[in-house]
């Protein structure tokens, strides 16, 4: 396939992924991030005279001389949001055991995300990542920047194959001037992940959406067959039917993803997993609704 005939295949997808963002955002999505997710500020909107139990700080001092009775200062909420895809294209992203690679979940989840945000009237900008930073793109409105970040993950193609959070972290905290919504999509499969997080969670509202595959999870048992880490290139000849191995490999998974849920718990860090063979909307669903409840 020619260069030319794979960007001409990458927009077909990305104007596919758009039809289908779109459509989710109106059947079911929109309401539910707005409830979700609240502006990052107050806006000034008027005076009225002081009632019993208003605060005490909110009284403008220069009205109520003129007046010559108390007056507060009412305040509308800033709705608008500033939100950041910090999307992971390391090696492992292009892994997929089913019909979608981890980098397409990923880009289909930051597609209705924005769609999302882009309906309630925010700004969305994206962080591609890998084992460096490959790209900042700052918050805007309008769907055909949109359109371009999903692109951009679609075609990004990392020199470094690994993944680097704290480098991903330290872009956005460096990058962003005022407080944001960062939803950080990855597998999460870096060493260090305690310290960069708790940094961005100081700064910006953080959201960790861990993109997985079943195969990563659970060793399917097919014979010999050699592994290939995807961001080291290293090879490793295995036999799957030896019990002892798949019992040892699901161990090894399953203490990896409780370490991430353990970063994420002490921070207080809003996660959901989302699966390559799956449906990641009922997931989000669920998320969203969470915080919802507990903005209420």
């Amino acid at each position: 396939m020619t260069e030319e005939q794979h960007i001409e295949e990458m927009m077909a997808r990305v104007r596919k992924l758009e039809l289908k963002a779109r459509r989710l955002v109106r059947e079911s999505f929109s309401g539910e991030y707005l409830s979700s997710f609240r502006g990052q500020g107050l806006d000034f909107d008027d005076f009225r005279e002081y009632q019993h139990g208003d605060e005490v700080r909110f009284i403008d001092w220069n009205v109520t001389a003129r007046m010559n009775e108390p007056f507060v200062r009412k305040f509308r909420e800033e709705r608008e949001l500033s939100v950041i895809m910090a999307v992971d294209v390391s090696g492992s992203a292009d892994f997929g055991s089913h019909h979608l690679s981890k980098r397409e979940l990923s880009a289909e989840i930051a597609a209705v995300l924005g769609f999302s945000a882009l309906q309630n009237g925010d700004k969305v900008g994206l962080l591609i990542f890998a084992g460096e930073p490959l790209m900042f793109i700052p918050p805007a409105k309008g769907s055909r920047h949109l359109l371009r970040m999903i692109r951009e993950i679609l075609m990004a193609r990392p020199t470094k194959r690994g993944t680097s959070i704290e480098d991903a972290c330290n872009v956005l905290i460096k990058s962003l001037k005022r407080k944001s919504l960062v939803f950080m999509i990855s597998d999460f499969q870096a060493t260090v992940l305690d310290k960069p997080l708790g940094k961005l969670v100081s700064k910006h509202e953080t959201v960790c959406l861990r993109v997985i595959d079943p195969v990563e999870q659970n060793l399917p048992r097919v014979g010999k067959v050699v592994l290939i880490d995807p961001e080291s290139g290293i090879e490793t000849a295995v036999n799957t039917n030896n019990r002892s191995l798949g019992m040892a490999y699901k161990q090894l998974t399953h203490r990896q993803s409780e370490e991430v849920a353990s970063v994420f718990k002490k921070h207080g860090i809003d996660t959901t997993d989302l699966s390559t063979d799956s449906d990641a909307l009922p997931a989000l669903h669920l998320l969203l609704k969470r915080r919802g409840k507990r903005r209420k």
